[in-house]
């Protein structure tokens, strides 16, 4: 499934996408919606709040309670300076999916790969502590993480004791791995633009321990889903390759994740 309609998603529309995702044998583990709710540009900003409340609406139609995303930042701002308007875009939006009772995960991916999101990047979740301050100051249990391990080890961090401290927090993962060029970053600095010195990759194919990972995942009491979420060049050139590269991830996965 790469893309659903939700801007009039009906029940009987829905019926229609989760009949044609059963025939395939997809099950839908969360619809994705990533821009940027914290723009400086107002019509931008607010065009992707009433765009996000429509997918948490399609989200609940279809069944199935999960919508991933990004909070967004001004990447011209401090985190300081921009945690007030975060507040008051999310509070609501929080709220608005609580109704229906459906799950908001935060990806902590940066958005930092262009020069158009210099200095800052484009998302604010992207490091324990930031997740500290934002569980603490919108507690709503329904407000949580869509993990992602690579990104913690291109930017230096631990992707696995996370896993313990915001194990009540994990609604969905991404399974990414990243290979870190260290002769390259020491030329360039961890103030480079990131990809001049990490590459993403294929789960196994990069740094992150995925016995590891996957071990403290489940003793943490996950039991949501894993997606491969592929940006591995070799794997993009056709539909092939990338049909391939989710093949190859899951025989690699399967090392590490019981088969049901």
């Amino acid at each position: 499934i790469t893309h659903v309609d939700c801007d009039d998603l009906t029940p009987d529309k829905a019926a229609s996408v989760n009949q044609l995702a059963q025939q395939y044998g997809i099950e839908i583990s969360g619809l994705g919606y990533y821009p940027n709710p914290l723009t400086p540009n107002a019509e931008e900003s607010e065009q992707a709040v009433v765009q996000i409340r429509k997918v948490i609406t399609a989200s609940a139609v279809l069944g199935v309670k999960q919508m991933n995303t990004f909070v967004g930042r001004d990447w011209t701002k401090s985190i300081d300076d921009n945690w007030d308007r975060f507040l008051q875009t999310w509070r609501p939006i929080v709220e608005f999916a609580e109704q229906q009772d459906v799950r908001i995960g935060i990806e902590n991916c940066p958005m930092f790969f262009t020069n158009d999101e210099w200095p800052g990047g484009k998302n604010l979740a992207i490091s324990p502590a930031i997740w500290r301050r934002m569980f603490h100051d919108i507690p709503n249990a329904n407000f949580g993480l869509n993990y992602d391990p690579s990104h913690l080890v291109w930017m230096q961090m631990d992707p696995i004791e996370p896993l313990k401290e915001f194990a009540s927090r994990i609604f969905h993962v991404h399974a990414k791995d990243v290979r870190v060029d260290r002769d390259r970053l020491n030329s360039v600095g961890i103030l480079a633009n990131p990809l001049e010195y990490h590459t993403p990759k294929l789960p196994g194919m990069g740094e992150v321990n995925w016995g590891r990972f996957v071990s403290v995942l489940g003793d943490s009491g996950y039991r949501g889903p894993v997606c491969v979420e592929v940006e591995d060049r070799v794997f993009e050139s056709d539909y092939a390759s990338r049909c391939l590269s989710l093949k190859q991830s899951h025989t690699f996965l399967r090392n590490f994740i019981p088969r049901a």
